[in-house]
């Protein structure tokens, strides 16, 4: 796996969030199946209908080893834009994680296969395969626009795109930020005196 994709996946959603002021993160809806799911990789992306999985498939197939299939199904939850079968099939060729602005089905034969996916819910019909759809274009999937190559990162809090044009620069902002989140919770936990001065702090600073 590509160095900077380790390193991104030792990095909170929160912080990269935060490093890019909030404005990449999918819809807050979209959660992973176990709350111990975590991931990082490129967007191999895929726009299809609502009810059509069959542009699913065809990413499976293209996708190369730990990328993350990023799935724009208009936020449609009736039907599944994937069971535990095509989950299992991705999974075995090396998929790296499964995203939906959607919906799958099967969920405990997918939470058995211990693969990283996240939607928005789960439902028991499934999804057609009439053949429309689109792979590696660029998508809008939770509201934020998402292009083939751009790096996803995933965990319990939610999941957020890193446009590749800036990815060494949010990289170095992301690193930064835990950094000063970590010796910043090291001097005001539990120390009272250093939590008045703080909040003092953010207070005035708004004024």
């Amino acid at each position: 796996m590509e160095k900077i994709i380790e390193q991104f996946k030792s990095i909170p959603t929160t912080s990269i969030s935060d490093t890019m002021n909030g404005l990449n993160n999918f819809d807050p809806s979209i959660k992973p199946i176990k709350e111990e799911y975590s991931f990082a990789g490129r967007a191999l992306t895929v726009k299809i209908p609502v009810g059509d999985n069959l542009a699913v498939l065809k990413a499976i197939r293209e996708a190369k080893p730990k990328d993350v299939i990023i799935v724009d199904a208009k936020g449609d939850t009736y039907r599944a834009a994937a069971g535990d079968f095509v989950i299992g099939m991705a999974k075995t060729l090396g998929v790296g994680a499964f995203v939906v602005d959607g919906a799958i089905r099967d969920i405990n034969g997918i939470k058995e296969l211990d693969f990283p996916v996240f939607c928005k819910g789960t439902t028991v019909a499934a999804g057609g395969k009439a053949g429309m759809g689109e792979i590696n274009i660029p998508i809008s999937c939770g509201g934020v626009t998402v292009k083939p190559g751009d790096i996803i990162v995933g965990d319990i809090d939610g999941v957020v795109v890193i446009p590749q044009e800036q990815e060494e620069e949010i990289l170095i902002k992301s690193l930064d930020r835990v950094e000063k989140d970590k010796l910043r919770e090291e001097k005001v936990s539990g120390n009272k005196e250093e939590i008045i001065k703080y909040l003092d702090q953010m207070i005035n600073s708004v004024k």
